[in-house]
């Protein structure tokens, strides 16, 4: 049984984040989003103590499940397609 897909507003700090090929590629950091306009930018994955925070922006998450997300890439290109957090959202 597979989990039904949720809404951007109930993503929480630490919720898994997984590439498109189902390899683990770290934790929810931080949802960027403005709440007042329900407008979700995207999101912050956390890598672990050594690694510097990814930018993921919301066109390139493919699904929202409890628990976890899913990116449109496979695991091998995360770091290569996803920016390194820098306090704002690239563009």
């Amino acid at each position: 049984m597979t989990a039904d897909p949720v809404s951007y507003l109930l993503i929480e700090r630490g919720w898994e984040v997984v590439a498109s090929d189902g390899d683990r590629v770290g934790d929810v950091d931080e949802v960027l989003a403005d709440m007042n306009a329900d407008i979700f930018d995207g999101l912050t994955v956390d890598q672990g103590l050594t690694k510097t925070p990814r930018y993921v922006p919301s066109e390139r998450v493919a699904e929202i499940l409890e628990g976890r997300v899913v990116l449109d890439a496979p695991a091998a290109a995360f770091e290569a397609e996803f920016p390194e957090w820098t306090g704002t959202p690239p563009g």
